[in-house]
């Protein structure tokens, strides 16, 4: 049995929602391809993810320094505990599925302190004289991104970095398959934009089969 985070970052629904309506059939398509695995909606902007803070930086420092836990403020000591277990939960699942619009050429900032969260050394990649080297070679990605224009591919290619950064985070970590499903131009060709989702599904399910 496999454990998958279907990691979401988009405040609306799969009915308000190009990114999460497809997401939805990705996840359902791979719930019913694999029954027996466990799959667990983290909703960023539900979820409490710390921001690397002062409270962290200096809670990290004292550590660092020497400190016991139990003398760190107690913010300090409740933003680094979960920290902690964000990437414990992060290291010990098996796959992820990344759901989220682009916002100003990226995505939600929500997705952004996720991400600081889960990398960190000596769980998610260590540093070796060779440089950094990623932790997670046995795990698999997948990234669902919505935009108005389109941006995968293009005069606008350029300007894409939202699934160009994960791509980047997933190498790093050491993740060694990770795709893209791109859900794109629906703000450019508005009288298009169901048969967009429609053929972003088709290709959600295919993946859902072999992920």
């Amino acid at each position: 049995m496999a454990t998958v985070l279907y990691i979401t970052a988009n405040p609306n629904d799969h009915q308000a929602s190009f990114s999460m309506a497809v997401g939805k059939e990705f996840i359902d398509a791979y719930r019913q391809a694999n029954p027996g695995d466990e799959i667990i909606h983290l909703d960023l902007f539900k979820e409490n993810v710390p921001q690397i803070d002062g409270d962290v930086l200096n809670g990290w420092n004292k550590l660092r320094s020497g400190a016991a836990f139990d003398t760190l403020t107690a913010d300090e000591q409740a933003k680094i505990a979960r920290l902690a277990q964000i990437v414990d939960q992060y290291v010990a699942a098996d796959k992820y599925v990344y759901v989220s619009p682009m916002w100003n050429f990226s995505f939600p900032p929500v997705l952004k302190a996720y991400i600081d969260a889960i990398c960190a050394v000596g769980k998610t990649f260590k540093y070796t004289e060779q440089g950094p080297v990623g932790l997670l070679n046995d795990k698999k990605a997948l990234h669902i991104q919505a935009s108005g224009g389109v941006y995968s591919e293009g005069p606008a290619a350029g300007f894409e970095n939202g699934h160009s950064y994960l791509a980047k985070i997933m190498q790093f970590t050491g993740v060694p398959s990770f795709e893209g499903i791109f859900v794109e131009g629906m703000a450019a060709a508005p009288g298009e934009a169901e048969t967009i989702k429609a053929n972003a599904i088709v290709k959600a399910k295919e993946a859902a089969a072999r992920f």
